[in-house]
């Protein structure tokens, strides 16, 4: 029987799924899956891009780590895929690769003034307060009033995240050093803008009601923003999610009737709000300009001409993400994933390229919850098994090959068992402070932790 060496490039959701989908799939071959990521640490997006105070989201990692304790797949973490090894060697020692690497940068921002000083992307902000080991470990959180561009899920995280009291994190496992950035933290007021109406938002409803739930953080909406575009409004009544959404929304309005917000933090949402211009003073920023606008039907709007400005001294940008090209394979610049159909990889005449899949947020964009990467991961393996005669042949198969490539280029990779390793310390690190854990920022430290009393021997291979 053929036995299948396929190599996955990403230990996040999108490739964990996709390895548990192939493993548990109806298919003619054995199957061998070795698991890569650059992270000395598996989880991805889990991990790395959920906000701290998400415990029920990060009930994922429950799911994911069952899938990697079955023992039917090898991880090997800290390996980073063009330096540490190349598509030539992928080719070398497997039949496919499937790409699952995300997507990490910011999609950029294309108005005046969003360089200046001051001017921050929400993912490099997320990778700070999640504790990622390349993200600086200071984060300059010097603003009183402070502007969030974007509409989504991503959004209201940065602007909960920026009004939340630094005592009310520590029950989280953020880091030390998240801490007390956070507590000596200015801000008082929070700005979210959206450029459509609030019955075209893109975030959930638990999302926006756990943002009204912050301690000594109140929610601030503008009447004037609400019964503009009745159409939108009648829809609403038809969309269980916008019907809630549209009762919590109610709740915030009556709340602020009655007179009932005297919180030391306020998050102001607009809608109707289009960033035009970040205007500056001495390169720093100063205000956010925003143009009105206002609804033509099917959930479009247009500028209305009138503007304003809205003092702030940061800006930070939450406009989605934006996948990274790897070293020989095919990449769409403009929509920022590898260039694919259906998860196969093609050149950019369409032809597939045999071999190479994607999936995630890497083959689609970055779009949907964590639970569709299922399905999209589903719809990658399937053509990946029907692919069965166009796979490579590789030149060195067998498992032990990588292992010995790996040793012999002094690569420091962490295995499963030094995954392990490291969260049983981060689990002790937080007993003593009567948390669940305390994450590990320093990748070096993460190595030392993975790696400590294991040798070369006791890894994976």
């Amino acid at each position: 029987m053929t036995k299948l060496r396929l190599a996955i490039i990403g230990a996040g959701p999108a490739g964990t799924y996709a390895a548990d989908i192939l493993l548990k799939a109806e298919r003619s071959f054995d199957v061998s899956i070795d698991l890569f990521d650059r992270l000395p640490a598996p989880y991805g997006l889990v991990r790395y891009g959920v906000a701290p105070d998400h415990p029920r989201i990060k009930g994922i990692i429950r799911a994911l780590r069952e899938v990697l304790d079955s023992g039917d797949i090898r991880v090997f973490g800290n390996v980073d895929i063009g330096t540490d090894l190349t598509l030539d060697d992928l080719r070398r020692h497997y039949h496919a690769v499937i790409f699952a690497t995300g997507a990490i940068r910011d999609a950029p921002l294309d108005i005046p003034g969003i360089e200046a000083a001051g001017s921050y992307g929400a993912a490099d902000f997320v990778n700070w307060y999640d504790g990622h080991p390349d993200a600086p470990r200071t984060w300059p959180l010097e603003a009183e009033s402070i502007a969030v561009v974007g509409n989504g899920n991503v959004a209201l995280d940065i602007a909960r995240v920026l009004a939340k009291h630094a005592d009310n994190m520590l029950p989280t496992e953020i880091p030390a050093n998240v801490y007390e950035g956070l507590k000596a933290n200015p801000v008082t007021d929070v700005h979210v803008f959206g450029r459509r109406g609030p019955h075209q938002v893109k975030f959930t409803p638990l999302e926006l009601r756990e943002l009204g739930e912050v301690p000594d953080v109140d929610v601030l909406v503008d009447e004037a923003d609400f019964d503009r575009d009745p159409s939108a409004a009648d829809e609403a009544k038809a969309n269980k999610q916008l019907m809630v959404i549209d009762r919590i929304f109610g709740t915030w309005r009556k709340r602020a009737e009655a007179g009932e917000n005297t919180a030391s933090r306020r998050i102001h949402l607009h809608f109707y709000s289009r960033p035009d211009e970040v205007l500056t003073e001495d390169g720093r920023v100063s205000a956010l300009r925003i143009e009105r606008t206002e609804p033509v039907g099917s959930g479009g709007v247009e500028g209305t001409g009138e503007f304003r400005d809205v003092p702030v001294q940061a800006v930070y940008r939450a406009v989605g993400y934006f996948g990274s090209p790897l070293a020989g394979v095919p990449f769409d610049e403009l929509r920022g994933v590898i260039r694919n159909e259906g998860g196969r990889v093609v050149d950019e005449h369409g032809e597939q390229v045999h071999g190479l899949y994607a999936t995630g947020w890497i083959k689609r964009g970055p779009v949907g919850l964590i639970g569709h990467t299922k399905s999209d991961a589903m719809e990658t393996v399937q053509h990946l098994v029907a692919d069965e005669s166009t796979w490579w042949t590789p030149e060195e198969p067998d498992e032990a090959s990588v292992v010995e490539l790996l040793r012999a280029r002094g690569v420091e990779w962490t295995d499963l068992d030094g995954w392990h390793r490291l969260d049983a310390h981060e689990i002790g690190l937080g007993q003593p402070e009567g948390r669940e854990r305390i994450k590990v920022v320093d990748r070096s430290e993460m190595v030392r932790v993975s790696r400590a009393n294991s040798g070369d021997s006791g890894f994976q291979g």
